[in-house]
């Protein structure tokens, strides 16, 4: 899996690319976790390679929202492929994350 993390203007790009799954989960908690902190708590997530994620993921991807609405800012994720919009609709993070 590769991330590529950049800021434009008022927030903070997220491309993912590849697999999310516990081979790299640890890997990408530790990308993410500066976004968790810090003045600039909106995200936009670019999920147009990311071909699937695991629990391990999902986890990440809540605690990152979680970090975000503490902060009172607006993470979305999109272009989410039809399998990885399934896991996350069957688990319900469909509800607690807005996917576009």
């Amino acid at each position: 899996m590769d991330i590529k993390i950049t800021r434009q203007e008022n927030k903070t790009m997220v491309v993912l690319n590849g697999r999310i799954d516990t081979s790299n989960a640890e890997q990408f908690q530790q990308d993410v976790a500066p976004l968790m902190e810090g003045e600039n708590p909106d995200i936009d997530v670019d999920c147009t390679d990311m071909s699937y994620t695991s629990s391990q993921g999902l986890r990440i991807f809540l605690m990152l929202q979680k970090s975000v609405m503490a902060r009172k800012g607006k993470m979305v994720m999109r272009n989410m492929n039809p399998q990885v919009k399934e896991v996350f609709d069957i688990t319900g993070f469909s509800n607690i994350i807005t996917i576009v």
